[in-house]
C-alpha cells in the first residue's frame, strides 16, 4: 500500500511539473467576417484557436456568434490608420480623432461583434505609434473590460505606455504566420512560434483565413510537441514577466564578444561577474534540477524502498 502511494505521488509530481513548465501558444486568426468558407474551417479547429472579427464585415455578427457557440474566444479586429497610403475600412481610428469619435467607434464595434473579450488592431502603424491617439483608445476600452492585443505592426508601438492607469491589459503578438502565403513559409513561422513558446513560456501568433494558412494549421496543430499547449489569449493576461525573455535569435549578434574571465574570489569576498549572467532556458533548468534530484541520496533511498532488489 505504501509503495503504491509513493508511486502515485511521484507520478503526480511529474504531471504537475509538466503542466507548470509547458509552453503556452495562443493563435489568433484575424479578418473574420469576409470568408465564411475558410472561417468555418477555422472554427472546426481546437476551441483554443481564437478569432478576431472586423466589425463592419458583412458576416461579422454571424461569425462572432458561431465562433462563440463553438467555444472560440472572440476579439474585435478594429481598423486603425497605417503609415502607408491605402484605402481604409469604414470607421478606421486615426490619431487626430476626438475622444468622443473614438468612443463612438469602439461602442459600435462592441455592439457589432458580440461576445468579444478583447480587441486587436487591423493595420494601425500610424495609430499605435501615437501615444496621444492610443491614450484615447485605452480610455475608451477601459469601460468595456476588454484586453488589447497589439498586433505589433510597428516596433515603436505606444500601447503599453498608453494603457498605464486605465486598467487595460496589453498583450503583444510575437509571430505573423502568413506574411507570405507560401505554405513552406507558413510552416516555418508556425515552428518559430512553437519554439518561442517553449523558450519563453508563452507566445502569440497571428494569422489570417487564407486557404494556405488553413491547410498548414490543419496539418501542424495535431503535431504540437507534448511540451506546448494551445491557450486563448485571455489565459495569458496574468502571465508573470519571465526573467529569460529575450529578443528572437535573429536580432542578436551572431558573434557576441567573448565574456571576460572572472578572477578567483579572495577569502571573505563576494565573487561578482563583470557582466550579467546569461539566463538559463526553462527546459535546461528543469533538466538540471531533475538530474540533481534523481542522483540525490534521498532519491536513491526512495527507489530502494519502492523497488527493493
Amino acid at each position: 500500500m505504501q509503495k503504491t502511494t509513493c508511486v502515485r505521488a511521484l507520478l503526480a509530481g511529474l504531471l504537475f511539473s509538466g503542466s507548470v513548465w509547458a509552453g503556452k501558444l495562443a493563435i489568433v486568426i484575424d479578418d473574420f467576417g469576409y470568408r465564411p468558407k475558410e472561417e468555418n474551417a477555422v472554427l472546426q479547429m481546437p476551441p483554443a484557436i481564437s478569432v478576431a472579427v472586423l466589425p463592419n464585415a458583412p458576416h461579422a455578427r454571424a461569425m462572432a456568434e458561431k465562433a462563440h457557440q463553438s467555444g472560440h474566444e472572440v476579439l474585435i479586429h478594429l481598423p486603425m490608420a497605417p503609415l502607408s497610403k491605402q484605402p481604409l475600412e469604414k470607421d478606421t481610428l486615426r490619431p487626430n480623432m476626438s475622444s468622443a469619435e473614438i468612443d463612438r467607434i469602439v461602442r459600435e464595434a462592441v455592439n457589432k461583434v458580440p461576445h468579444a473579450v478583447g480587441l486587436n488592431n487591423h493595420m494601425g502603424s500610424a495609430m499605435t505609434s501615437s501615444l496621444f491617439g492610443m491614450q484615447k483608445v485605452m480610455q475608451s476600452l477601459a469601460g468595456y473590460q476588454l484586453y488589447f492585443l497589439d498586433s505589433m505592426t510597428i516596433g515603436s508601438s505606444q500601447s503599453v505606455t498608453a494603457a498605464q492607469g486605465t486598467g487595460v491589459t496589453v498583450l503583444k503578438r510575437r509571430v505573423f504566420l502568413d506574411d507570405s502565403q507560401n505554405e513552406a513559409e507558413i510552416r516555418k513561422q508556425f515552428t518559430r512560434a512553437v519554439n518561442l513558446a517553449q523558450r519563453d513560456g508563452s507566445a502569440i501568433a497571428i494569422g489570417h483565413p487564407h486557404p494556405a494558412t488553413v491547410r498548414v494549421l490543419q496539418q501542424m496543430l495535431p503535431t504540437l510537441p507534448a511540451g506546448v499547449v494551445l491557450v486563448r489569449p485571455s489565459q495569458l493576461l496574468n502571465e508573470p514577466v519571465r526573467p529569460d525573455r529575450r529578443p528572437p535569435a535573429a536580432t542578436q549578434s551572431a558573434n557576441p564578444p567573448p565574456r571576460p574571465a572572472v578572477k578567483p574570489a579572495g577569502a571573505g569576498r563576494q565573487c561578482r561577474s563583470s557582466r550579467p549572467l546569461m539566463p538559463v532556458a526553462d527546459r535546461r533548468a528543469l533538466e538540471v534540477l531533475t538530474d540533481s534530484m534523481r542522483d540525490s541520496h534521498f532519491a536513491q533511498s526512495l527507489r530502494q524502498r519502492i523497488f527493493p532488489r
